[in-house]
């Protein structure tokens, strides 16, 4: 089990401790299992690209929940996101899984990736031989990509991901994986929001891991920042 109290500190630490942990799905279909490996911080009403600027809403209620619950939301009408809840009750805070990387069941997250695009291809055919080619480290690269690899969607939403009984969530670091390579850049996909906000670097991902979507150096404007 993944220890709450590490998620009830200040954002940026817990997404320190959070890059390398597990996130598991078990259910009847089976084990899935994948190392975390960028994150992305939302923290605060005053953080003008979280959801929480707004104020509390039934959609984000869940961000000013206890800290370890799951938050899911859907983007662009297709696309559900997972965010993990961080610090106290009360104070809005979430930790956005951006990528994972296969450890177990990487099959399972194919053949879910697959079930998807077939649903959503004009090409189905097309879709199965672009995702059959698809290395395995690649199937959770991308926020999107992580809900659909592990069967995650909204019903998901204000489950606790720290409870060890629960068929979604997160677990600690495995004896001898290997420690992160902690990166920080700006965060992604956010250029609705004030460059002071876009400019902050909230993301954080391991430089090690081949999983880690998109750029590794953030937005090209600076360079990233080696924290560990």
């Amino acid at each position: 089990m993944f220890p709450r109290g590490l998620l009830a500190e200040a954002t940026l630490e817990a997404g320190r401790q959070l890059l390398g942990a597990r996130l598991v799905r078990e259910d009847a279909g089976g084990l899935r299992v994948g190392r975390i490996v960028e994150v992305e911080a939302y923290v605060g009403v005053e953080d003008l690209a979280s959801h929480a600027r707004f104020g509390r809403t039934n959609r984000n209620a869940v961000m000013f929940g206890p800290p370890g619950w799951a938050y899911v939301y859907l983007v662009y009408g297709m696309y559900e996101c997972l965010n993990v809840v961080t610090e106290p009750a009360g104070q809005p805070a979430a930790l956005l899984i951006r990528a994972v990387e296969p450890i177990e069941g990487a099959i399972l997250m194919r053949n879910a990736r697959l079930r998807w695009a077939a649903l959503r291809s004009h090409n189905a055919e097309r879709a199965a031989e672009r995702l059959g080619g698809l290395p395995d480290d690649r199937l959770a690269s991308g926020p999107g990509l992580v809900t659909l690899a592990f069967g995650i969607g909204r019903a998901d939403s204000g489950s606790d991901l720290c409870d060890s009984h629960a068929t979604l969530r997160l677990e600690r670091r495995g004896v001898g994986d290997r420690t992160p390579q902690v990166v920080t850049t700006e965060r992604i996909g956010i250029d609705y929001a004030p460059a002071a906000w876009r400019d902050r670097a909230w993301r954080l991902l391991d430089a090690g891991s081949s999983s880690v979507s998109g750029r590794t150096s953030g937005s090209g404007r600076r360079p990233a920042r080696w924290t560990s």
